[in-house]
């Protein structure tokens, strides 16, 4: 029987926390608003980029025209940046080729957008045939939005019992449970154990091994 483990990409499979706050902080720069402190972005990420501009301008000034500004900058510079300092997390890159050599069918939801997660997978984990990778695309409602789970189960031929989601933020643990599969929090990524614990994941791991131990078992 198939099985598919469905990761989040941002706080979860990569460590990519300094490359969005130096891209925002460029664009903020770039048309005079204050920058902020990289763990500050810890909390402004998770819903797109959009609500990441939202939540980086200043309160008086969270217009759709200043977003969309914001979001003008940001893009090529990110699109050349992105993998600055960015890096996956220890032992990530072992767990998803383990996944592969025992058949489990690996896929990612991120609402980072589309092109930035296309090549985040592409530049680190070039070798991991993933079943799918879709992040935020026109027409395509974000996360907590289930949509992208189930896009991605029809992709795989996998059904919602054999699926499980993984993420580090409330906004992954809300999104499996609307999807109606199991999910499994990480505590090494960007939000606190304390978000995860609110939504009752099956799951909350502090290290790869116990997610493979819980796919290998359920």
């Amino acid at each position: 029987m198939k099985k598919l483990a469905i990761f989040d990409l941002d706080g979860t499979l990569l460590n990519t926390i300094a490359d969005l706050a130096a891209a925002t902080n460029q664009a903020l720069s770039h048309f005079g608003y204050p920058t902020h402190d990289t763990e500050a972005y810890r909390f402004f990420v998770g819903n797109g980029i959009d609500k990441l501009f939202e939540r980086a301008l200043p309160e008086n000034a969270r217009t759709r025209e200043n977003i969309l500004k914001i979001r003008s900058q940001f893009i090529p510079y990110y699109n050349e940046h992105n993998a600055d300092l960015s890096k996956p997390y220890p032992g990530t890159v072992e767990m998803l080729r383990f996944l592969q050599s025992h058949r489990i069918l690996t896929a990612v939801a991120s609402n980072k957008y589309q092109a930035a997660t296309q090549k985040l997978i592409g530049h680190f984990f070039p070798d991991i045939a993933f079943a799918a990778v879709f992040g935020q695309r026109e027409g395509v409602p974000t996360k907590p939005d289930p949509q992208i789970i189930f896009e991605i189960i029809e992709k795989s031929g996998v059904g919602k019992k054999d699926t499980v989601y993984i993420g580090d933020s409330g906004v992954d643990m809300e999104t499996g449970k609307n999807a109606g599969v199991d999910t499994v929090g990480v505590t090494w990524g960007f939000r606190p154990r304390e978000e995860l614990e609110a939504f009752h994941p099956q799951l909350i791991a502090c290290q790869w091994e116990e997610i493979l131990r819980f796919l290998s078992s359920s």
